[in-house]
């Protein structure tokens, strides 16, 4: 793998300024507007590509830890000098008609962020602020990637045309052939004093604020398209698109089970032989809680429209609260004398092994497996 460093020609420990000012000095003399030779342009797409990674310090610390060598930034490659294979497929078999010069400007690559979400955010919907480090527009030339008051000059080879042709004899006659013109890279014009800020990229590295409307009752997994919010393109070009990936984070005390919230609530086994009443703090508000006397443990208590909000939906689901007896492990003299008179008072029947599939467990499996 090649050392970006050493493609740079600066140290492992040179400050963004240092690499910065290295690339724009190897920029002017490679750049295929002014050396249009195709070890120049291969040399340029290196030393890009080192820059990309080398600028953004997320993907400098990996590299420096050794991971991976690919820069993510600007899609790799010198700007505007990729050619697909109807180029190649020209180049080297010629083509009936030229389409004529190719745009400077190309679409920005599209982005996947990962957002974070509480369950209290898929209850209600949230706006988030997202800070996005991109393309951004170059303020200097507008994309155009040409110094102010200056623009791209007619290229002298192909007069605009952005192809040349020639005329190769064979055996099966005179045949033209149609390719690339290897002065402009094919644009049909050459800019000849290049924008110091991006070095005629017509594009920066920049952060701007992004607010995201994120609706109710979005789930795991699911995800948004910003179209027109990622990475500005090359010469100006139209922006990518931003793909939100939704991760709602597990709560302590909730669970979610489709658009419902499921909790625990511990009871003494005491308060579920008298009954009982308690207040707990909910996500949205306080939950006035009343245990029945005689419950059991699996037995639920449900709220409507105390649950998570439905996706394009104005209602809610359940808050379901599901009884867990709490048998003390330990108790006093006091206790126990009390608890053994009730116990003869009552003549109870003696332990004995439920039925298939009436057990506490087997009954709570089931009542899931239902929803």
């Amino acid at each position: 793998m090649a050392d970006y460093y050493e493609i740079l020609g600066v140290a492992k420990d040179a400050s963004s300024e240092e690499i910065k000012k290295a690339y724009r000095a190897l920029a002017r003399k490679l750049h295929p507007d002014v050396n249009p030779s195709p070890e120049a342009a291969e040399e340029f797409k290196l030393v890009t590509n080192a820059y990309e990674l080398l600028s953004d310090p997320a993907q400098r610390q990996n590299y420096d830890l050794g991971g991976s060598g690919s820069a993510s930034g600007f899609g790799g490659g010198f700007p505007g000098g990729q050619f697909g294979f109807g180029d190649i497929f020209e180049a080297f078999f010629g083509g009936g008609q030229a389409s004529g010069p190719r745009s400077r400007a190309s679409r920005g690559e599209d982005s996947l962020v990962n957002l974070d979400l509480t369950l209290k955010d898929v209850m209600f919907g949230v706006k988030k602020t997202l800070n996005l480090r991109t393309a951004v527009l170059c303020p200097t030339c507008s994309g155009s990637g040409a110094a102010p008051g200056s623009s791209p000059v007619t290229c002298s080879v192909c007069k605009g045309a952005g192809h040349t042709r020639q005329q190769v004899r064979s055996m099966l006659g005179t045949m033209t052939t149609t390719q690339p013109c290897r002065a402009c890279s094919g644009f049909g014009t050459i800019i000849e004093d290049h924008c110091e800020t991006c070095m005629g990229q017509g594009r920066v590295r920049g952060e701007r604020d992004l607010d995201v409307d994120i609706p109710a009752g979005i789930q795991n997994g699911m995800r948004i398209r910003l179209s027109g919010e990622g990475e500005v393109g090359t010469g100006g070009g139209p922006a990518g698109d931003i793909y939100l990936e939704m991760r709602v984070l597990e709560d302590e005390i909730f669970a979610r089970d489709g658009d419902d919230l499921v909790a625990t609530l511990d009871v003494s086994a005491i308060d579920t032989m008298l009954g009982t009443s308690v207040k707990l703090e909910g996500i949205d508000g306080d939950i006035e809680i009343e245990v029945k006397p005689g419950a059991q443990s699996g037995d639920e208590i449900v709220f409507k429209s105390r649950g998570l909000g439905k996706l394009h939906g104005n209602s809610r689901g359940s808050l379901r609260i599901i009884i867990q007896a709490v048998t003390p492990a330990k108790l006093s003299s006091d206790d126990k004398a009390a608890l053994e008179k009730i116990r003869k008072g009552r003549k109870d029947p003696a332990p004995k092994f439920a039925k298939n599939g009436q057990g506490f467990f087997e009954k709570l499996r089931h009542r899931f497996a239902a929803r």
